[in-house]
């Protein structure tokens, strides 16, 4: 049995870990791809246990419960072509955190997160590509060791330009479902491009890709995401 712990920095909501943090940190214990199913929202500082069964079926717990369950997966996402680096920047100016954000110190999208602390991606519209996008410089503490970085955080990097992808009038959603796919690491100081598009809606679902591409535009990853919006109180 396997642990792990989420520290506060990697928060998406103040409460609770960003989704493709914990996503892809889930996915470097496997050292593969995985769909991950977040059942509660994962908890900071906080010791969970991994627990893995016979057909590589992962769950991670918070004493008896259940915060994730994890499945092997494949992938099958084609990505629209990548905008130019100069796009993803005028894209960004028009992100609509900057007007109101939910999370404004989400680890991945917040505003109120200072460089070299958060990722700060802001992924604004381009209307003409039917897509969001943003620019992502990837700070020294991302470093693996080597100069590129760790694979939890391109997952993190593939997350929240999904939820702007499907929820342009910042409707309240929660991640519930996330599969990444890492094709290969970008290294630390890259001028990367990350974007995220609607696939399909169906009453409260709602499903996202996104795409993360070095500063060459080649592919370095891709994710789908479904997110679900809570139930209206009634």
């Amino acid at each position: 049995m396997q642990s792990l712990r989420i520290l506060p920095r990697f928060c998406g909501p103040p409460t609770s870990a960003n989704g493709g943090y914990f996503a892809g940190l889930v996915a470097t214990l496997a050292e593969r791809t995985l769909t991950v199913r977040l059942r509660q929202p994962p908890p900071l500082d906080t010791e969970l246990t991994v627990s893995a069964s016979a057909g590589g079926v992962l769950r991670v717990l918070q004493e008896t419960t259940l915060i994730g369950e994890a499945e092997p997966a494949v992938l099958k996402l084609d990505p629209p072509r990548a905008p130019h680096y100069l796009e993803a920047v005028e894209a960004s100016r028009h992100y609509a955190g900057f007007r109101q954000h939910r999370f404004p110190t989400c680890f991945v999208c917040g505003t109120q997160r200072a460089r070299g602390d958060g990722m700060r991606i802001f992924a604004g519209p381009l209307p003409e590509l039917s897509l969001v996008a943003a620019p992502w410089v990837p700070d020294p503490s991302l470093d693996r060791g080597d100069g590129k970085v760790r694979a939890e955080f391109m997952s993190a990097a593939l997350d929240c330009p999904g939820y702007y992808a499907v929820a342009a009038d910042d409707r309240m959603m929660l991640l519930a479902e996330f599969t990444a796919h890492v094709d290969r690491l970008v290294h630390v100081g890259e001028a990367c491009t990350v974007i995220g598009w609607p696939l399909e809606s169906e009453g409260r679902k709602h499903a996202a890709g996104t795409a993360l591409y070095d500063g060459k535009g080649e592919l370095c990853g891709r994710a789908r995401a479904l997110w679900i919006e809570p139930k209206e109180r009634g």
